[in-house]
């Protein structure tokens, strides 16, 4: 089985398993941060939560609210549209140099996000992480400021960035 196909398969199974993930108090985890196996953002009420697989049960390990994009209602479906994607996708990338403290890559579009601009003649963006900041100092007191990436501050995003490996999925719902 190809990797592709591989993340697909997983990509379904976290999706059916997740699916009735709701926000709750994460369970205390001790002084050690772990590592996560999957992450779920609810965009209406601006949460991210870290979750483990205990006895097969999802476990919320940490979470956080969060700032997303200057338009946050509704999927993303173009460059520059200010909101934040929904649907399943996975970390893909890290930048420890990012302008936002430390950023983690989201592997928005994917094939179907691209298909579905591309029918209407849009180009879908990309580029959307979870990052730390704001670096502007105007921002600071601003809700929902990114153009689409899921923001938490710089000491959040240190926390993220040791509990969370590439390749964790992501389940970004409404």
């Amino acid at each position: 089985m190809t990797n592709l196909n591989r993340r697909t398969v997983l990509s379904a199974s976290l999706a059916m398993a997740i699916a009735n993930v709701a926000v709750a108090d994460p369970a205390p985890t001790g002084g050690a941060l772990s590592k996560v196996e999957f992450l779920v953002l609810f965009k209406s009420t601006r949460k991210l939560g870290l979750y483990r697989a205990v006895d097969g049960k999802p476990v919320l390990m940490r979470s956080y609210g969060v700032d997303l994009g200057f338009s946050p209602r509704g999927d993303k479906g173009r460059e520059g549209d200010g909101r934040t994607p929904e649907g399943t996708y996975f970390i893909d990338r890290r930048n420890p140099n990012s302008a936002y403290h430390l950023s983690l890559g989201i592997s928005y579009p994917d094939a179907s996000d691209m298909a579905e601009a591309r029918a209407k003649g849009l180009d879908p963006g990309g580029d959307i992480f979870i990052h730390g900041g704001p670096t502007s100092f105007r921002d600071r007191f601003k809700r929902d400021w990114t153009a689409g990436c899921i923001a938490v501050t710089d000491r959040e995003i240190e926390e993220i960035w040791a509990m969370v490996p590439m390749g964790t999925p992501i389940a970004i719902r409404s």
